[in-house]
């Protein structure tokens, strides 16, 4: 999976740029703030229909310009693929080789992509909110059942909450049921998918971890609870549960167990990472999460999703970033830096220096 060109359009700081990646390892270089990562952040929006950055799409808009639009040809295995997005002030319209969508479940696996910042260590060091979104994003990428559950979870969920909020008690015990039902129904389909997600992923974390650490510390990835049979063993386990927390719930005023609430234990030799990493431990533990991620998706898909690594080259020291270079040898990644001479180590790559919005010649 790779793609060939990105055309932006009035998207952040971008007038009006075209930019052709190859296969391999591109470079984007230049000094700060003059539009690297909005490019890498563009690639990504594109490839889940999320930024990663903002919450709101119109934030994506050149300032002064009433709209932006982006977009990518790409080749994966069943051939090539365009897919544009037009974005206004408070409207977006996405389309796949020309074919307007719907929903942004068809948008999902045309281009899978990973991306990895240094703001990525929130991975391992916030809450469990980010673990969650971490593996909403990958798992989605590739499972558009996976994604619908949880656009639909998430709907009964709030829906539920809502009417725990309501004074009338006997209205809320007669209705609970109800939404219990379709809440545990989806909430089944989450928690089996991510503890698939998780068995392929903790060998591939613990394997890159030992290289990334020459072996001096050992990472265990594992969910936070343990569930037990098939989708329909979970969620009648689960209508169970949230029927022995109707109590708590109704004082507390909102839904206090499902997936919506659980994590992920991260290990660092047996040493929960979440509360004792250092910060050069949980950059590693992260890159590592997220080099697993990249196997995952060649499991899953058949072939390798782009790498996105924003300014991550300045975090690791000169082993570290030897090793990573190694990895990602065979892969399309696109690596944003400020100085490129100083992260290649004589790699072959296509290099692309940013300047102000502008693509720029190499300075000789």
């Amino acid at each position: 999976m790779q793609i060939k060109n990105l055309f932006l359009q009035n998207f952040r700081n971008y007038e009006c740029e075209r930019f052709d990646f190859s296969d391999g390892l591109n470079v984007l270089f230049g000094k700060n703030a003059q539009g690297k990562t909005n490019c890498a952040e563009a690639v990504f929006y594109l490839c889940t229909g999320a930024s990663l950055r903002i919450r709101h799409d119109k934030q994506l808009i050149r300032i002064g310009a009433e709209s932006a639009k982006i977009v990518a040809e790409a080749e994966n295995r069943y051939g090539r693929v365009t897919i544009a997005a037009d974005i206004y002030e408070n409207k977006r319209e996405i389309r796949v080789n020309g074919n307007k969508i719907a929903k942004n479940a068809d948008l999902m696996g045309h281009i899978n992509s990973v991306f990895f910042s240094p703001g990525e260590l929130r991975l391992i060091q916030d809450g469990p909110d980010e673990r969650r979104r971490f593996m909403n994003i990958s798992i989605s990428q590739t499972s558009s059942a996976y994604y619908t559950a949880l656009l639909r979870y998430n709907k009964i969920l709030d829906q539920r909450n809502t009417l725990l909020k309501n004074h009338d008690v006997s209205l809320i015990l007669d209705t609970l049921p109800v939404w219990d039902e379709q809440l545990c129904k989806y909430a089944a389909v989450i928690i089996k998918k991510r503890v698939e997600f998780l068995d392929k992923l903790a060998p591939y974390a613990k394997e890159y971890h030992a290289l990334l650490t020459d072996g001096a510390e050992e990472l265990v990835v594992r969910p936070d609870k343990k569930y037990e049979g098939e989708e329909s063993d979970i969620a009648a386990t689960l209508l169970k549960k949230l029927e022995n927390n109707y109590e708590k719930d109704l004082r507390l005023g909102f839904t206090t167990f499902g997936p919506h609430r659980d994590d992920l234990d991260v290990l660092i030799s047996g040493v929960d990472a979440k509360a004792y990493a250092s910060q050069g431990q949980t950059r590693t533990a992260a890159l590592a999460l997220k080099l697993s991620e990249v196997q995952i998706f060649k499991m899953l898909s058949g072939e390798y999703p782009v790498l996105i690594l924003d300014d991550v080259m300045s975090e690791l020291d000169l082993p570290r970033r030897k090793k990573l270079l190694k990895c990602i040898s065979n892969i399309q990644t696109i690596l944003t830096c400020t100085h490129a001479e100083r992260v290649l180590y004589g790699a072959e790559c296509n290099k692309i220096r940013i300047e102000n919005g502008r693509i720029k010649p190499e300075k000789i």
